[in-house]
């Protein structure tokens, strides 16, 4: 596959493969790895799918390094193959000729974040895995801005990278069973927020007092897929001012 550049170049993508997931999904697998390069190949294949609006097809939602979409059977005329045949077929053109690349950068946000203590309680666990100590964690984290890569696992839950190096710790060994909503956690390779209270198995070193999620308003999350998130040390005393309110 190649991806159009705004410049008229391209970037080349061969491993690629298309999958059933049930009766009325497939997904479109375009790497093996997370990667800013592989997001950005999403983002762009995800937007131009969004674009067609192909009858029959229902939602197109991306992933770190896949696309799902979603489609009715009934929708697709019987006397030509099966449904996911005939749009593993149209897609698979799609993929062959290439894309546009989708050209915005996106939006650099700068994220508060209070680290440590009751905020962070796995802090000082993440210092000693990475064999430095916490203040070092703290500049890591928030010295570069991450792409954001997709949402999942709650509405608006944000999930960017890719982390420093010398930040690789894998999930905690023993997961909790309820993780504060607003906590800024990280795991191999990737920062997460949780927008919700819910169990979880990241490293907590964080949270944030921004509410990410709101249902009225258009569109609903507060980040976008391709921003570029820098995390802000704050105080807890900041904290508490900057606050906001959940439904």
């Amino acid at each position: 596959m190649a991806i159009a550049q705004p410049d008229g170049a391209t970037m080349g993508l061969t491993d690629w493969r298309i999958e059933p997931v049930g009766d009325r999904c497939l997904q479109i697998r375009l790497g093996d790895q997370v990667s800013v390069a592989v997001s950005q190949t999403v983002h762009a294949v995800t937007e131009w799918l969004l674009r067609q609006r192909w009858n029959g097809v229902r939602d197109v939602v991306p992933a770190f390094t896949t696309i799902a979409v979603h489609y009715r059977p009934e929708m697709f005329p019987r006397d030509k193959g099966s449904a996911f045949a005939q749009l593993s077929a149209r897609i698979r053109d799609v993929l062959v000729d290439g894309v546009p690349a989708v050209v915005h950068a996106g939006r650099l946000v700068e994220v508060p974040a209070c680290y440590g203590g009751e905020y962070g309680p796995d802090l000082d666990d993440v210092a000693r895995a990475c064999e430095i100590d916490t203040d070092e964690v703290i500049r890591l984290h928030s010295a570069t801005p991450l792409v954001l890569y997709t949402f999942f696992f709650s509405p608006g839950n944000p999930f960017a990278g890719p982390l420093h190096p010398r930040l690789n710790v894998p999930r905690r060994s023993t997961p909790r069973t309820l993780v504060p909503a607003g906590s800024v956690a990280i795991a191999n390779g990737i920062s997460s927020i949780y927008q919700d209270a819910s169990p979880g198995g990241w490293n907590v070193i964080a949270r944030t007092p921004w509410n990410l999620f709101h249902v009225d308003r258009q569109p609903p999350t507060r980040l976008q897929l391709g921003d570029q998130l820098r995390f802000v040390p704050i105080s807890p005393a900041e904290f508490d001012a900057m606050l906001e309110p959940r439904p």
